[in-house]
């Protein structure tokens, strides 16, 4: 369907600006924007726009697949950056070299050769 776009993840977190500052320190994002209150807000990269909503702990964590290009660079990046990587880059069983990486809410992200 040529008039869908990419989808735009809302992620759950306990703070929306702690959260946007930390996927700008460590993905590379850009605060977007933060709706006043601090209830929801935005980071943005070339391919990416993640939503973020505050939500009261505990809550069921996001989980992402994320399709990198070159997926040693990706790991060495994400690993200089202070990412917070809960599964080293390995080949899984079923074939593909994959990392994850989990955020500050234990949101997690996916990170494998495509």
């Amino acid at each position: 369907m040529t008039s869908i776009a990419k989808p735009v993840p809302e992620l759950p977190v306990a703070d929306v600006e702690r959260a946007q500052q930390h996927y700008r320190d460590v993905f590379g994002l850009e605060i977007g924007w933060l709706y006043p209150g601090g209830e929801i807000g935005a980071v943005t990269g070339d391919e990416v726009t993640i939503f973020f909503r505050k939500r009261q702990p505990p809550f069921e964590p996001a989980i992402h697949w994320v399709f990198a290009k070159d997926i040693d660079a990706s790991y060495r990046e994400l690993q200089s950056s202070g990412a917070n990587i809960v599964e080293p880059l390995e080949t899984k069983p079923w074939g593909l070299r994959q990392f994850t990486v989990s955020d500050l809410d234990g949101n997690l992200f996916y990170f494998h050769n495509g």
